[in-house]
């Protein structure tokens, strides 16, 4: 049973997932990983096992993108990219849109899912539980890349500042979200001395998109969101730009991580790699979604270095992965 312990008492907040019998890798360093992992060359991420047995080759992959909104969207979304990573991996590619954070790191974690997107808050979850690997992220043309978190509300609502939330109802999306729980506890905690349960209200909408039409149509008074997800909701209609008022903004986060599992063969998560980064973007149908948030271009990346600030915030809220 995989668990997240966490200091911050908040109602509802617990996550399990039903794991296959996984074998033990022999004792070795690893760091924060699970027992299951080794990390030799300290880049806290799990090695690839030297045992070529312990590699797996599956004729069919599996993807999986962060299910921060409508997974029918995403799946038309990705057609592009997973026919041209068949093309370079000459394996047939499956889309598995799946529902929640917890299912996606649990598919990874059993051996049902191969290479993935998942979002900022779920990085260190995946990495130390289900031996994600990550390698990259979208950016713009220029090479920027993140997000902030914003606590939105609607015209009206008479919120205007956070302290306005205390005595009401702020919405979270899931325990696993960065800019949807764990950012904004942080922030909440540590810059006015606000905590759930004693001066708001929390609630949990599962999804990015879910808190924000939940504010839209004032079924929620605040919530914390990825900005990102308000600029695709507006880019596609979903919402008006007037719907939903930001009242706080944070500094600039790193965005979904993708990746694959660390067992697959050395041979195939290179081209898995070259797929990511030899991507033709122009005239795309992923060109067509993610350009809405400017999003351009795959760079490399390490989840050493560009997580370094999500794993402060996990510490910050007292938040320890505890996988067994």
């Amino acid at each position: 049973m995989l668990k997240v312990v966490k200091k911050i008492s908040v109602s509802a907040v617990a996550v399990g997932f039903a794991l296959w019998s996984l074998p033990v890798a022999a004792d070795c360093s690893r760091g924060d990983l699970d027992k299951r992992f080794c990390d030799i060359d300290g880049d806290l991420v799990a090695d690839t096992p030297t045992d070529v047995s312990k590699q797996i080759d599956p004729d069919t992959l599996i993807f999986a993108y962060t299910p921060v909104e409508d997974p029918a969207v995403y799946k038309t979304a990705w057609a592009d990219f997973l026919d041209h990573l068949e093309k370079e991996t000459n394996k047939k590619v499956v889309f598995f849109p799946v529902q929640s954070n917890a299912a996606q790191i649990e598919a990874m974690r059993s051996g049902r899912l191969h290479i993935a997107g998942f979002n900022t808050g779920s990085n260190p979850l995946a990495v130390n539980c289900a031996g994600f690997s990550p390698f990259t992220i979208m950016a713009s043309e220029d090479g920027s890349f993140g997000y902030e978190m914003e606590i939105i509300t609607y015209p009206g609502s008479g919120i205007k500042t956070v302290a306005d939330i205390k005595g009401k109802q702020l919405a979270f999306t899931s325990p696993t979200s960065n800019s949807g729980f764990k950012a904004p506890s942080a922030i909440l905690k540590g810059e006015f001395d606000m905590l759930p349960d004693r001066d708001f209200t929390p609630a949990f909408s599962g999804k990015h998109d879910n808190s924000i039409l939940g504010v839209a149509n004032k079924d929620y008074m605040a919530a914390s969101v990825a900005n990102k997800v308000i600029h695709r909701m507006v880019s596609r209609d979903v919402i008006k730009e007037g719907d939903v008022i930001t009242i706080y903004k944070s500094q600039t986060f790193p965005t979904t991580g993708f990746g694959v599992v660390y067992n697959l063969k050395p041979e195939l998560q290179n081209k898995i790699r070259n797929a990511f980064f030899n991507f033709e973007w122009a005239g795309t149908s992923l060109e067509k979604e993610f350009s809405k948030s400017k999003e351009a271009q795959f760079i490399e990346m390490t989840y050493q270095s560009f997580w370094d600030v999500i794993r402060k915030i996990d510490s910050a809220n007292g938040v320890s992965y505890a996988c067994e």
